[in-house]
């Protein structure tokens, strides 16, 4: 989609011919179909249009409250955080005077910023920009937002402000490839040093896979979101708006860990399966806040280098799930099945860390029948692989 195609889209032919598509409530797979109905009625590249924005703001859903106002290309609405994510981390920015959203896409974050704080948004992609526009002016925000399309490789005309924060998107996909290195983002993360100098107060949007020993010429607060037991991204805070050294936080909540400093890799004890087991959310996985989590629990590792939890009581806690050991021994297939045929289990959810065995193959091979249903954790203790049965 151009420019031209989605300007057509905001008069109001284009606006009937949208809800037209709407009300057809298409999927990509039909794309065709629907395609052929709207062509009937309207010009050719309107009905593609309306058709494409249709089926984009259907999947939006999952993302957006407000899909069904809002504009979108495919590898934007791809790229776009969850607004439950976009609006936990405007808090940060809440004192802030003016917000710059660099790198704003098609406008997800810049809509909740400018719930809290006037914002610029600044872009390259002009499509981009007047989606972004037109996203604002959807959702009654167009006073408290306007937009610069600017190359971020250049020096991006800000000025000065007294209160004024940034929050940096950096493009970590070429095509439809993902991009994995922050030296290879575009820009590159290493062009904020020319910013920290004259606008200190920085949040960045990262991959939630970065490679933590690129950070370490950083200093930043790193901190890892997961939403719904998923973990979605990082982000690097900066001057003023750094609190901590590592932070995991779990969404909905929010329910945030943090720690000034980690350290992982000294030796901890371990113990064999105690009466309770837990498995950290991944947001303290990627965090490095496995121990921490461990001390607030009274819990501790089954093995130095998996990071279940057990621990003799249960506690309840947003930053693991956990489960009621019934029973443990070493792995072993036959006396696996056997255990559970023995008591009845014909469903069960197999768990697994530090184990080679897939869970849909040992589902396979154990060939269950019964009413009852376990959890069975496949793990090691202390090097050794072991199976944990547990109750749901």
């Amino acid at each position: 989609m151009d420019i031209q195609a989605f300007r057509s889209i905001l008069i109001p032919s284009g606006q009937e011919a949208l809800q037209t598509a709407q009300d057809l409530h298409p999927r990509e797979e039909q794309f065709l179909k629907h395609f052929s109905v709207l062509s009937r009625r309207y010009p050719v590249d309107l009905a593609r249009s309306a058709l494409d924005i249709a089926i984009l703001r259907d999947r939006a859903v999952q993302k957006f409250p407000f899909a069904n106002r809002m504009y979108f290309t495919r590898e934007a609405l791809e790229q776009a955080s969850s607004f439950e994510i976009s609006t936990y981390r405007a808090e940060r920015f809440r004192d802030y005077r003016l917000l710059v959203d660099l790198g704003c896409s098609v406008g997800g974050d810049t809509l909740a910023f400018a719930l809290l704080v006037p914002t610029i948004g600044v872009d390259l992609d002009p499509l981009r920009l007047v989606m972004s526009q037109a996203n604002v002016q959807a959702l009654g925000l167009g006073e408290k937002a306007s937009f610069l399309r600017a190359d971020l490789n250049n020096p991006v005309p800000l000025g000065s402000h007294p209160s004024l924060g940034l929050f940096f998107d950096p493009a970590r996909r070429a095509g439809q490839k993902r991009i994995f290195s922050v030296k290879d983002y575009q820009p590159p993360l290493e062009i904020i040093q020319d910013w920290l100098a004259i606008y200190p107060a920085l949040g960045v949007k990262i991959s939630p896979g970065v490679d933590i020993s690129e950070l370490r010429n950083y200093d930043a607060e790193v901190e890892f979101i997961s939403l719904r037991g998923e973990l979605k991204e990082a982000v690097l805070w900066f001057g003023p708006m750094k609190t901590s050294g590592r932070r995991a936080t779990v969404l909905p909540g929010p329910h945030t860990l943090w720690s000034v400093k980690t350290d992982e890799t000294r030796q901890h004890p371990t113990s064999e399966p105690r009466a309770y087991l837990y498995e950290p959310d991944p947001a303290v996985l990627r965090a490095g806040l496995v121990m921490l989590l461990s001390g607030q629990l009274d819990a501790i590792q089954l093995d130095p280098s998996i990071a279940y939890l057990t621990s003799d009581h249960r506690m309840e806690t947003p930053f693991a799930r956990s489960w009621q050991v019934e029973n443990w021994f070493p792995f072993n297939l036959k006396r696996l099945r056997n255990y559970l045929r023995e008591r009845n289990v014909g469903q069960v959810v197999v768990k697994k860390r530090g184990s080679p065995l897939q869970p849909e193959e040992l589902i396979h091979a154990l060939r269950l029948k019964g009413e009852n249903e376990k959890v069975v954790v496949l793990t090691q203790l202390r090097g050794r692989p072991i199976a944990i049965i547990c109750t749901l």
